[in-house]
């Protein structure tokens, strides 16, 4: 009788032994189950980030070349044809055929020039760098002389992956259009300083400021934030009224 009764206590001790081990794997197999996805949604929250800030920068970057071509070369040219054209009329038959030539030849370059500005798109970061893009976003905005903007960094070559080369591109270029929408600022900085583990980007301006309290949706100061957490950088924002604003960003070279 006690030999059974152990038999039993055995038994059943086994099978509390093998539901115990039973209900950890299921636990261990839900959190593993559970990680993967979300380690999956954040890689395509950040994959349709990623996507969304090259559309954004192709568009821009097409529109500002676009314009360039068209309003600057495509109009020079138009006013050197128009100019041929009315000297043509002025010339012998024999030496208009020759200029109607360079005339046409003229209107074809002006006609591949607008095609060029319609199709023309570039991976900018992929192409020139962190560093260079931003040089060159400055001289678009120093060239429409709304405000002075100055660019200072201690490196030319920054080693970040391009993916988030872009998407630290895309926050810069971001704050540079609030500035330019609603600060009213007249002078703005903007810094890099790079060290082997981690980025710093500042960007001040001496606007009218705002009350960080009560930032607004449309701002796109919440849209800036977002992205920079998409890649472990940490965004902040500092403003007072009539003293102007100080944005940061601290990016982390080793995370993933």
């Amino acid at each position: 009788m006690e030999e059974n009764n152990l038999v039993i206590t055995f038994t059943i001790t086994l099978l509390i032994v093998v539901l115990m081990m039973i209900f950890i794997y299921v636990v261990f197999i839900k959190k593993k189950t559970s990680l993967l996805i979300a380690q999956k949604e954040k890689d395509m929250r950040f994959e349709k980030e990623l996507a969304t800030s090259q559309v954004e920068i192709k568009e821009q970057t097409l529109n500002y070349i676009g314009q360039e071509l068209h309003d600057d070369v495509g109009q020079k040219l138009s006013v050197v044809r128009l100019r041929q054209n009315q000297l043509i009329s002025k010339l012998k038959n024999a030496e208009k055929e020759e200029l109607n030539e360079l005339s046409e030849l003229l209107g074809e370059c002006i006609q591949d020039i607008r095609n060029l500005s319609k199709t023309l798109i570039t991976e900018q970061i992929i192409h020139f760098g962190l560093t260079e893009s931003i040089e060159r976003e400055v001289k678009r905005i120093q060239k429409l002389k709304l405000l002075k903007i100055d660019f200072i960094t201690q490196k030319q070559d920054i080693d970040i992956s391009p993916k988030h080369g872009l998407i630290l591109f895309r926050i810069i270029q971001e704050s540079i259009n609030n500035i330019l929408k609603h600060s009213r600022a007249k002078n703005v900085s903007i810094r890099l300083e790079d060290n082997p583990d981690i980025l710093r980007i500042y960007i001040s301006d001496n606007g009218k400021g705002f009350d960080t309290t009560k930032i607004q949706d449309g701002s796109g100061l919440k849209n800036m934030e977002l992205r920079a957490k998409l890649i472990h950088a940490e965004f902040s924002i500092q403003s007072e009224i009539d003293k102007g604003t100080q944005t940061s960003i601290t990016y982390h070279k080793h995370l993933t």
